[in-house]
């Protein structure tokens, strides 16, 4: 199927052919007949990514410091992988859409095939012939509705949040600053509500286009001589009750000229993209307004739960969700309390798609709102995308489930220079990246479906999904009779972990979970210079905070963090003392969201060793991360960050470091990949990978055991 992508480098705009979205639980597979051009938003972005780097870097300051943390914490070359990830990706387009259902998640109710629907979502209601949307950002059309009026979906909806934020009453005002597609729109919802509208907008064309379609009762240009009196007049003297930003502009005028224009105690809605840096005198302080933000489509944006999982708010206490905005929108649509078929000022055809764009970058003539038209006659099957027709001669032959930034950044560049692999197939929820990463990597395809990668030709499956999907994943492959390799964790409860353990008995293939720290040259040198036998060891991690609503700390997605994140500290000090562990005692501090990371874990190993994780998140970014200390018969040693290492042994000192850290990732992967061919075996024994998994669960049981020692 085709799509339209950008890369963020370079600008390119191309229309190119993606594997087959992915159907999973609480999706549906659509095929677009229509789909809506943001000209702010997406202008935007096209805009930017047509810049130098300079130019690039000067738009985007938050992200320059997080390149420049990156490069200090973790040097050049991992912070040179992650720009280039960025830089060379294909960025997918459009985030509203309409179109027939054609295939339904396994638990959807809601939606039937041939369902006619609404699409929403950044990521998901993209530009392209076949899209995949969570129910939540998809709404149930009428059998008769005009779709490529129903395409205004998202932006409808983000216009009507910030009208019901404005929160206005039959027959008062509103000034609506901005008359592009958004604030024609929110224009129209206000007229429909038995509001006076005002519209004002820096473009004569906008204007007089606002005023010839009667979308405002009163249209004014920006630079109109008098303007704040004639509002005034309007208002009876008082100024307008509610002002809506719609605009996009770095310029504080906006936001200024709303504090002229409104009404003592007014409100002021900021629905664009501007700046809210306003004077507080003589209009916000003296008026005491009030200034409000409408979040996109309404509540439940942004929340996990809400948009990927697919959980509703009681309509009882959230009146007005996304979902229910979007439908609210389509049903005036559908009684014709409003049309916005006259907001399309131009429509191309999808595969003219790269014209569209440049006619909003570079503003040619005039326009509103923009469609992209599919042909929707056409027919679309889950076939391979073919990258690169190389024939398949290697001893290892490696496919890879999910290719995001840790794959990008640490497994599949490190897999170059292995000599006798084949790197047969790509499989990722975004077919963008896919796509990307076979071109890239020089794989022979991006694959439609997850039974492409489990084919003959495929013997190794590198597995780098979200975590809930990695059990799943690790028993299709070992009863495939695939090698494995699994992002930690492995998986995410302990019957998954039971079942793997049945499974791999039985496949008799190589099983290896990502635990690169132990690989690290530094580890090494600690496991030869430390005696062998018990020994006591302490490992301090400065985490960090990681929000409470990312899907890491989501216990059905992530697993939460000492699951997915301590397992690697555990399998740490499993290699360094040479046993598994035996029991273990865990005290969390507590925190608001029962979040379990900030935690001191004790934990005894079979041979005596003892070890201390001290897990926590509420320290200052600029202590170094990892600190991690072992002493044994007289010896100790002190591992900086993987950056320094100072082993005390038999009255000396000796010293290694290096200018920039090394977690051990590349020889992880080598080691893997040359275990395969060399004896079949990983090289982590899955006795280690057993006991060390079992013991992050564990651990959460002596949480909710005030600590008690729990037998591993």
């Amino acid at each position: 199927m085709l799509q339209v992508t950008q890369k963020l480098g370079s600008g390119e705009m191309v229309i190119q052919e993606i594997p087959y979205p992915q159907i999973s639980k609480g999706m549906v597979i659509v095929k677009n007949h229509f789909s809506v051009i943001s000209a702010g938003t997406e202008g935007s972005t096209v805009s930017a990514a047509r810049k130098s780097l300079i130019g690039k870097a000067a738009e985007r300051p938050q992200q320059v410091k997080l390149v420049l943390d990156t490069l200090k914490k973790q040097g050049p070359i991992q912070t040179y992988r992650a720009v280039m990830k960025k830089l060379d990706s294909y960025s997918p387009m459009g985030y509203s859409c309409a179109g027939e259902v054609v295939e339904v998640g396994s638990d959807v109710q809601e939606f039937k095939i041939g369902d006619l629907v609404a699409c929403a979502g950044v990521g998901f209601a993209n530009h392209a012939e076949i899209v995949s949307i969570p129910v939540n950002l998809c709404v149930k059309l009428a059998d008769d509705a005009n779709l490529a009026e129903s395409a205004y979906n998202t932006l409808g909806a983000i216009a009507m949040q910030g009208v019901r934020q404005a929160d206005l009453r039959l027959g008062e005002s509103c000034v609506i600053i901005g008359l592009g597609l958004l604030g024609q729109l929110a224009s129209l919802l206000l007229k429909a509500s038995g509001v006076k509208v005002i519209g004002v907008d820096v473009s004569d064309s906008a204007v007089k286009f606002a005023l010839e379609n009667n979308v405002v009762d009163f249209g004014y240009p920006r630079n109109e001589s008098g303007l704040e009196d004639q509002i005034q007049s309007l208002t009876n003297g008082y100024g307008a009750d509610a002002v809506i930003i719609s605009a996009g502009t770095q310029s504080l005028d906006p936001i200024n000229f709303a504090g002229a224009v409104a009404r003592k105690k007014g409100r002021v809605i900021v629905l664009g993209a501007v700046p809210t840096g306003f004077d507080r005198d003589p209009f916000w302080y003296r008026k005491e307004l009030e200034l409000k933000m409408a979040c996109s489509y309404g509540p439940g944006r942004y929340d996990l739960n809400y948009e990927e999982k697919g959980l509703d708010y009681p309509l009882a206490y959230v009146r007005w969700t996304q979902k229910r905005n979007m439908q609210a929108f389509q049903n005036l649509l559908e009684r014709k309390i409003i049309s916005v078929g006259f907001l399309t000022t131009h429509e191309f055809p999808f595969i003219e798609a790269p014209k569209a764009f440049d006619l909003v970058v570079n503003k040619n003539e005039p326009y509103i709102g923009i469609l992209l038209k599919y042909d929707f006659e056409k027919k679309h099957s889950r076939e391979k995308v073919i990258t690169n027709e190389k024939k398949i001669e290697g001893q290892v032959n490696i496919s890879f489930v999910g290719a995001g930034s840790y794959a990008q950044g640490n497994l599949l560049p490190n897999l170059n220079g292995i000599k006798d692999i084949s790197k047969i197939g790509v499989l990722t929820n975004s077919g963008t990246t896919s796509k990307r990463v076979a071109e890239k990597y020089k794989f022979n395809f991006s694959a439609s479906h997850e039974d492409q990668i489990f084919e003959k030709s495929t013997n190794t499956v590198f597995i780098a999904t979200r975590h809930d999907s990695h059990a799943y994943y690790v028993l299709k492959s070992l009863k495939s009779n695939k090698n494995v390799f699994v992002e930690k964790p492995i998986c995410l409860l302990e019957s998954e972990l039971e079942a793997i353990k049945s499974a791999y008995e039985i496949s008799g293939t190589s099983l290896m979970v990502g635990f690169n720290r132990r690989f690290s040259p530094l580890s090494k040198m600690i496991k030869d210079g430390i005696p062998h036998g018990p020994m006591s060891m302490i490992y301090r991690i400065n985490s960090g905070i990681i929000p409470f609503d990312s899907w890491i700390q989501d216990i059905e997605i992530g697993g939460g963090r000492i699951i997915g994140e301590v397992c690697h500290f555990v399998d740490f000090m499993t290699y360094i003392c040479g046993s598994l562990p035996e029991m273990v005692s865990a005290m969390t501090l507590p925190d608001s969201f029962n979040l379990n990371d900030t935690v001191n874990i004790s934990i005894k190993f079979k041979n005596g060793s003892i070890g201390i994780i001290a897990y926590y998140s509420n320290g200052s970014k600029e202590l170094p991360k990892e600190y991690f200390e072992v002493f044994s018969s007289g010896s100790s040693a002190v591992l900086n960050d993987f950056k320094s290492l100072k082993v005390y042994s038999k009255g000396k000192v000796k010293k290694a470091s290096f200018l920039n850290q090394n977690k051990g990732q590349k020889e992880m992967v080598s080691e893997f990949v040359e275990g395969i061919k060399k004896s079949g075996k990983s090289p982590i024994s899955f006795e280690e990978i057993y006991s060390v998994t079992k013991s992050t669960f564990k651990a959460i049981e002596s949480i909710q055991n005030a600590g008690k020692y729990i037998q591993v």
